[in-house]
C-alpha cells in the first residue's frame, strides 16, 4: 500500500522574520526616544504649570507695590543695555509712570562679564522718567533664583510684578512663588531683537529649567547672603499717601 510523502513544515521567509525584528526594534527605539524627551522636558512642564495664568499683559497685571526687574547682558563697552534688557527697562518704566507699581527692585550682577548691570539699569531708568527715589538696587542678583530669594529674604518682598521676556518669565514666576513671593509676570516683549537671539534664549531657558528645579527642590541659599535691607520698604512707605 503506497504511503503519502511526509508533510514538511512551511518555511517562513527570512525576509519576513527580519521585517518583524526590525519593526520591533523601531518601536522600542521610538518608545525610548519618547521617554527621554519626556524626562528632558519634565522641569519645563513643571515650570509652565506652576506659572499658569500668572503671565499677563501690562494692562491686565494686578497692582503691586513693587516690580522686580531682572538684569541681562549689556552692550559692548558696558555703558548701555542690550536689546533684551532695554525692553525690560522700558516696560518697568511704564509700570511706574502709569501708577501700576510704586517702586522697582533692580536686580542683576554688579560685576557681570559685560559690566555693572545694575548701574546701567538705574541710569537708563533715570533718563526715562523714573525718579531715583523709586529705585532700589540689588547688586547680587546673580541668577533668577538668587534674585527671587534675595527679594524675599533681604528686601522683604512678599508680592511683586516681575519684568522680563515671556520666555524667561514662567521660570521667574515659578521660582519667586516657590520662595514666598506672590508673583505675576509682565512680559516686556523684545522689540528689535534678532530671531537668532530669541531662539538662543529660548533654548537656554529650557536648559536652565533643570537648574531651576534643582534649586527649588533643595531650597539653596543665594550665592551672596546679606542681612535684611529696609530700603525698599522705606521707599514704598514714603510713596504711599
Amino acid at each position: 500500500m503506497p504511503t503519502s510523502p511526509p508533510v514538511q513544515e512551511e518555511q517562513k521567509p527570512k525576509g519576513r522574520r527580519w521585517y518583524r525584528l526590525s519593526r520591533r526594534a523601531l518601536w522600542r527605539t521610538a518608545l525610548a526616544a519618547v521617554v527621554i524627551v519626556a524626562i528632558a522636558l519634565a522641569p519645563t512642564v513643571w515650570i509652565r504649570a506652576s506659572a499658569s495664568g500668572r503671565v499677563v499683559p501690562t494692562a491686565e497685571a494686578p497692582a503691586a507695590d513693587v516690580a522686580i526687574v531682572f538684569g541681562a547682558q549689556l552692550a559692548p563697552g558696558g555703558q548701555e543695555p542690550m536689546t533684551f534688557l532695554r525692553n525690560r527697562l522700558d516696560t518697568a518704566a511704564t509700570l511706574v509712570t502709569s501708577g501700576k507699581v510704586k517702586a522697582l527692585l533692580i536686580s542683576g550682577d554688579a560685576h557681570g562679564g559685560s559690566g555693572n548691570e545694575v548701574r546701567v539699569m538705574s541710569e537708563y531708568l533715570g533718563r526715562h522718567g523714573v525718579d531715583g527715589s523709586r529705585i532700589v538696587v540689588d547688586p547680587y542678583g546673580l541668577d533668577t533664583y538668587d534674585t527671587c530669594k534675595r527679594a524675599h529674604d533681604v528686601y522683604g518682598i512678599n508680592r511683586a510684578l516681575l519684568v522680563s521676556q515671556d520666555i524667561h518669565l514662567y521660570r521667574a514666576v515659578t521660582l519667586c512663588r516657590r520662595v514666598g513671593v506672590d508673583a505675576w509676570g509682565v512680559p516686556s516683549g523684545c522689540e528689535g531683537c534678532r530671531t537668532v537671539t530669541i531662539w538662543y534664549n529660548t533654548a537656554r531657558d529650557a536648559a536652565a529649567a533643570w537648574k531651576a528645579a534643582w534649586d527649588a527642590v533643595r531650597g539653596r541659599p543665594p550665592a551672596v547672603q546679606s542681612p535684611p535691607d529696609p530700603a525698599l520698604r522705606q521707599a514704598v512707605a514714603t510713596l504711599t499717601p
